[in-house]
This record gives structure tokens, C-alpha cells and sequence, in this order.
């Protein structure tokens, strides 16, 4: 399991993507298609047309990452096919990475002491 460390921001492409393309090409889609910065740090997954397979992009402050995973059984839970990409936060996005049903997964708020 990839558990990525910080605060990122984490963008779901919406609509599957021609998997023959290698980072420079998902990053330009970013760019171009999404209107944002593929060097900003934000993790970036994209799906394939086959709902088995997935792709992530990152800028690691060095360059650029490439990560793809095909994970076996019934595939991924993808999010309805539009266009545009969806933000999801790092929990759903593990549960998404492990072929659970990232949409289940309700964000946790905890609570300020009344007293100190």
C-alpha cells in the first residue's frame, strides 16, 4: 500500500484516458484539459477505459513520478464518467488504491476540548 506522507491534494480524472500515454503526456492533459499544474506537488490519478487499471502522477520536487497499478478481482470503484476531474481526500484515495469503495468513506472531524 503507497501511503503517501504530507498534505496533498488528491485529483480523480473523471473520464478514462488513453493508458499508452507516459508522464509528459498525462501531464500535459493536466495542463491543458484541467487547467492545473501538474508541478504543483497534487497527486494526480487517472483511470483506463477497463476499470482494472490505474495511474498516478506526482511532482516530487525533483520530477516527475509514475506509478501504475492494476489490481486484480472486479477492479476499482471509479466515480461516474464526465468530463472534469474530482477531488477526493487522502483517505478516500486509499481506499480507492486498494479497490475499496472510496465513496463510503466519510471524513472524520474531531472534536476541540471544551476545557483546557
Amino acid at each position: 500500500m503507497i501511503t503517501p506522507a504530507g498534505n496533498f491534494t488528491f485529483y480523480v480524472a473523471s473520464k478514462p484516458v488513453d493508458f499508452r500515454k507516459g508522464m509528459d503526456g498525462l501531464a500535459s492533459l493536466v495542463m491543458n484539459e484541467f487547467d492545473l499544474d501538474p508541478f504543483s506537488g497534487a497527486i494526480f490519478i487517472f483511470r483506463s477505459k477497463r476499470s482494472d487499471r490505474l495511474k498516478l502522477l506526482v511532482w516530487d520536487g525533483t520530477g516527475l513520478v509514475l506509478i501504475y497499478k492494476r489490481i486484480e478481482g472486479k477492479g476499482f470503484e471509479w466515480p461516474s464518467i464526465s468530463d472534469g476531474v474530482i477531488t477526493i481526500n487522502k483517505s478516500q484515495f486509499e481506499a480507492l488504491f486498494e479497490g475499496l469503495d472510496w465513496k463510503r468513506v466519510v471524513p472524520r472531524h474531531s472534536r476541540r476540548p471544551a476545557l483546557a
